[in-house]
């Protein structure tokens, strides 16, 4: 994803907020995301896996990309959750992500409101969050966990809307894609660090980047790396390298059970 492309996508969610909040003000929303209070534990899911000996995945639910179209034609969220929840009965999921952009990824809320109602797993809504709007609006829809990318985010605004999501009870996962984002990225308090090993400039993917990263991440964060997660020798590339999270979609998209795909990559 380009940052040509980036752009335009701020753009867009700038005027989807506004929209938005002539249809329901933020006081409505806000009041709203307030009143639902059962979040579900999404880091702890993440550190129950490991401490299992496990890798912890988030696996998502994702009907299209900008880059490569659809995805998945039979997509029916309810049921993707189910099986990657399921998994072989040994190898599942530790979390969902669930993509709700509607222009460049055709996701939907609904989809993050099915997905979740089907399984127990922690739902992380993976959007572009450009405004404190989105996060009640997360709350709302049912997630646990909002995405902040640090490529469409000043400092400033990073701290505002974890804030914000913190008192919601809910987790922060921040994304970068370099050094100089991450040293942004550790100013938060969220446990949660994604490494994205696509280049934003080239849409080249090099699992190298999380492997530089990694000595820079201090112990008490939880490094999640993202994109580029192919076959089980990347994982054990990872996994010897302390690096035990991951957030894997395309991969799984294309599979027939998704679920069944999952255990495969991730099982012993």
């Amino acid at each position: 994803m380009s940052d040509n492309i980036l752009d335009k996508i701020v753009a867009v969610k700038r005027e989807e907020v506004a929209a938005a909040v002539n249809r329901k003000p933020l006081p409505a929303m806000r009041a709203d995301a307030e009143s639902r209070v059962l979040t579900r534990d999404f880091a702890g899911a993440m550190r129950r896996k490991i401490a299992a000996g496990q890798s912890a995945v988030i696996a998502e639910i994702k009907k299209a990309s900008p880059s490569k179209g659809v995805l998945r034609e039979d997509f029916i969220p309810a049921d993707i959750a189910q099986s990657y929840a399921a998994g072989d009965g040994k190898t599942s999921a530790a979390c969902l992500s669930v993509l709700t952009d509607r222009q460049f990824f055709q996701g939907e809320p609904d989809f993050l409101k099915q997905a979740r109602a089907s399984c127990d797993l922690p739902v992380l809504r993976k959007d572009f969050m450009v405004d404190p709007y989105q996060v009640y609006e997360s709350r709302v829809m049912g997630a646990d966990c909002i995405l902040l990318i640090a490529a469409c985010l000043e400092d400033a605004q990073m701290l505002e809307l974890e804030a914000i999501a913190r008192s919601l009870d809910m987790a922060v996962l921040v994304e970068v894609h370099d050094g100089a984002q991450l040293q942004r990225a550790l100013r938060l308090k969220t446990p949660l660090i994604g490494v994205n090993n696509r280049n934003l400039r080239t849409f080249e993917v090099s699992l190298e980047t999380t492997l530089s990263l990694r000595k820079d991440v201090p112990a008490d964060r939880l490094l999640v790396t993202e994109s580029g997660i192919r076959t089980p020798a990347d994982v054990k590339t990872m996994r010897d390298a302390g690096i035990d999270a991951f957030l894997v979609g395309e991969a799984f998209m294309r599979a027939a059970d998704p679920g069944q795909a999952l255990a495969e990559l991730f099982g012993d």
